[in-house]
């Protein structure tokens, strides 16, 4: 790694009062131009363990950038990752307080409830397979604590912010018909994504890597070598198959998942 335990420990206690005060960072990569993946990740992990140590639980996982043609747009080969912690899962049809965020975005993606302890290396699709007790739909609530363009330089944030930023985790909601793993081809799943009424986007999980499946065994490739698993009862967010829904106060989002349900939010103010 490239930066010091120090400049580790301080990112992440910005990247802490930067989501408490909602008020955006600069990035990370403009302030330290050497940083690499490694260090983004551990700045991740410094950042989850403040939380962590203020109670917070984690609950699972997320993975993110499993389009091609994002991983193109960042210049990398491979998706990122990021934790899901308690505080981050709403109710199907809540409200998601958007007073707690700062510039939110949603995007629609299936989700696997584990039932078997998943660890690397050498995962494959059919061990995520035997180990996913549900597959079920799913919105992630993204958000960001670092400047997406950065003012002076106008230059826009990298893959070393992303992974920092928790993979631009802030929320999840689950919801729509729970689905045995072998009950379907879950390539063929799809979602219509609508704003107020409107529909936004629409895909296929086939988008994450040819088989959403295939994004979970890359997670537990990834986190092996640091004697990590996915453990039984965590969610994996396996990652989005469409482009992110910007959204604001007052805007609802119902994603249509077809004969497996629906998925839904309302952003409001909190009372």
């Amino acid at each position: 790694m490239a930066l010091s335990d120090d400049d580790i420990q301080a990112c992440a206690r910005r990247l802490h009062h930067a989501e408490r005060t909602r008020t955006q960072i600069r990035q990370l990569s403009q302030d330290f131009p050497v940083i690499t993946i490694a260090d983004a990740y551990a700045i991740q992990k410094a950042w989850v363990d403040i939380k962590i140590a203020e109670g917070r639980i984690v609950r699972g996982h997320k993975i993110g950038l499993t389009s091609k043609a994002m991983q193109s747009a960042l210049n990398i080969d491979e998706p990122d990752s990021g934790v899901l912690l308690d505080d981050m899962f709403f109710a199907d049809g809540g409200i998601i307080p958007t007073g707690r965020f700062i510039a939110t975005r949603v995007e629609a993606e299936l989700a696997f409830v584990m039932s078997k302890r998943l660890s690397g290396p050498d995962c494959t699709l059919f061990d995520v397979l035997n180990a996913t007790d549900f597959v079920v739909p799913a919105l992630e609530i993204l958000d960001t604590r670092i400047e997406r363009v950065d003012p002076k330089t106008k230059a826009t944030r990298k893959i070393f912010d992303t992974i920092a930023d928790n993979a631009a985790n802030a929320g999840i909601v689950l919801g729509g018909r729970p689905i045995r793993p072998l009950d379907a081809d879950l390539r063929w799943i799809g979602a219509l994504c609508f704003k107020n009424g409107q529909l936004e986007e629409t895909g296929l999980a086939a988008g994450v890597l040819n088989h959403p499946a295939t994004a979970v065994a890359w997670l537990a490739n990834k986190i092996a070598p640091l004697g990590l698993a996915l453990e039984p009862g965590q969610v994996v967010l396996a990652g989005s198959f469409i482009r992110p829904i910007e959204t604001r106060k007052g805007d609802t989002i119902q994603a249509d998942y077809g004969a497996y349900g629906s998925v839904g939010c309302y952003f409001a103010q909190e009372a």
